[in-house]
């Protein structure tokens, strides 16, 4: 069967929205697994929610590199399979494995470092014991997630998202009931708290795996894609996977850090300030994950167009990309501005009542507004960094996010949080600053044409 291109007869935004928005409504799914995970801890305590968001994204920061190089092959598929060489990509779905090993073992050893790790945040006491229980949790289990995330390249490298967002759902529905009832003590499950939301994700990730692997390795594929013959390691590509995808990973990893030590420096603000931002940050994913799912799939269309030679449809893909996303940021954009306190008030739990929870809405009713202002740049610039890693451009994002986490976010917020005992508004001016930069910087390199006579394959 001929792999879907981007052509004349077939318009660009009907093959994006093919490929980018199952993406996206994947990255959705597991956007309402964090969403709900931190609401029923939000209405489980207040010592939850305050550790939740640090503990989670300190382990995003470290699970995202691996991901984010088992991920890149979804770029070489695309490659391969817009210059049709299909017996490739059983090889490529490999190596992303081999990665996928050394991965377990490495986010498996953290467990070691979660208190020493967390202690350095100056968080209370009661905060750093719940921050260290997840983190632990999370990071034992995380080579199902690597493992995962490489199988799904296999569907969404040669441009068929579907069977990546079934697989989302059915983590999702499986997630959701058992982190209630884990967390809670709901039918026959002990009440765990935030243990058991641990326990919830590790489970839906194994079931995703399972499923991947079922739907993958079928006779028609295995003979189609060499899946079994190339189970070997091959040094060659291997080694191509980390000289692009490391430094992809690694400009991601560079973005989540920026955000990690940004949370962890509002938490020596104060308690409301940190809970307020907690909360607003898991209301900003919302955005972001969709955002998310549509640079893989421009990455994808710029994979498949390069691996043809036919960078034109990149082009177009980044252009209908933008339109399509747009549309759905400004819609999002107008509950920020209008109605910030019912998306807040999901998090209002018992604890959060009277004196606390006014504060807590009050910070966060500002810094939604804030949201407002910089997702819409931020959207363009996961497009545009989206068909930059496609093309296989990724030492230049790496290099360009690193300076400018430095810059605009490191050093000035801790040497305005602790220096000058700046406030929360000053923190989040920094993250304003930080979005745009990164917006204009890739930005100009995509309008520099650079990209377009790049290839990862051979």
């Amino acid at each position: 069967m001929a792999q879907p291109t981007i052509q004349k007869d077939k318009s660009a935004y009907r093959r994006v929205i093919s490929i980018s928005v199952p993406l996206a409504m994947s990255m959705a799914a597991t956007t309402v697994m964090e969403f709900t995970d931190r609401v029923f801890l939000a209405n489980y305590s207040l010592e939850a929610i305050a550790a939740v968001v640090p503990a989670g994204i300190t382990q995003f920061l470290f699970l995202a590199f691996f991901v984010g190089v088992a991920g890149y092959v979804n770029v070489f598929i695309a490659q391969y399979t817009g210059a049709g060489a299909h017996h490739r990509v059983g090889a490529c779905l490999w190596q992303g494995l081999w990665f996928t090993l050394v991965s377990a073992i490495v986010l498996g050893s953290l467990v070691f470092i979660a208190g020493p790790l967390f202690k350095l945040s100056g968080h209370p006491i009661e905060v750093q014991r719940l921050e260290v229980t997840y983190f632990s949790i999370l990071c034992g289990g995380a080579g199902l997630n690597v493992a995962a995330a490489t199988l799904a390249c296999f569907f969404s490298g040669r441009g068929y998202t579907r069977p990546v967002l079934m697989v989302s759902f059915l983590g999702m529905l499986f997630n959701i009931p058992l982190d209630y009832a884990l967390i809670n003590g709901i039918w026959i499950f002990p009440e765990l708290g935030i243990t058991g939301a641990g326990i919830a994700t590790v489970s839906s990730w194994g079931l995703m795996l399972l499923i991947y692997g079922l739907l993958i390795f079928t006779r028609k594929n295995i003979i189609r894609f060499n899946l079994w013959q190339s189970r070997g390691f091959d040094r060659d590509l291997f080694m191509r996977l980390l000289k692009f995808g490391v430094p992809g990973s690694l400009q991601f990893c560079l973005d989540v850090f920026a955000f990690t030590f940004f949370i962890l420096m509002v938490g020596r603000i104060g308690k409301y300030e940190l809970a307020a931002t907690n909360i607003v940050l898991s209301i900003n994913s919302l955005a972001f994950m969709p955002a998310m799912g549509f640079s893989m799939g421009v990455s994808t269309l710029t994979g498949q167009a390069l691996g043809g030679n036919r960078p034109a449809d990149a082009v177009k893909a980044a252009n209908s990309s933008i339109h399509l996303l747009l549309i759905y940021i400004l819609c999002l954009d107008l509950v920020f501005i209008f109605a910030p306190q019912w998306l807040l008030s999901i998090f209002m739990g018992t604890e959060l009542a009277g004196a606390a929870g006014q504060e807590i809405m009050r910070l966060g009713t500002i810094l939604l507004r804030i949201v407002a202002v910089y997702v819409c740049v931020d959207a363009l610039y996961m497009v545009y960094s989206g068909v930059l890693k496609g093309a296989g451009d990724t030492k230049y994002l790496m290099w360009v996010i690193g300076s400018l986490s430095l810059i605009c976010m490191i050093l000035p917020v801790s040497i305005g949080i602790l220096w000058f005992e700046a406030g929360l508004m000053f923190a989040w001016g920094c993250v304003v600053l930080f979005i745009l930069s990164l917006f204009l910087m890739s930005w100009t390199r995509y309008l520099g044409g650079k990209w377009k006579a790049m290839r990862v394959i051979e």
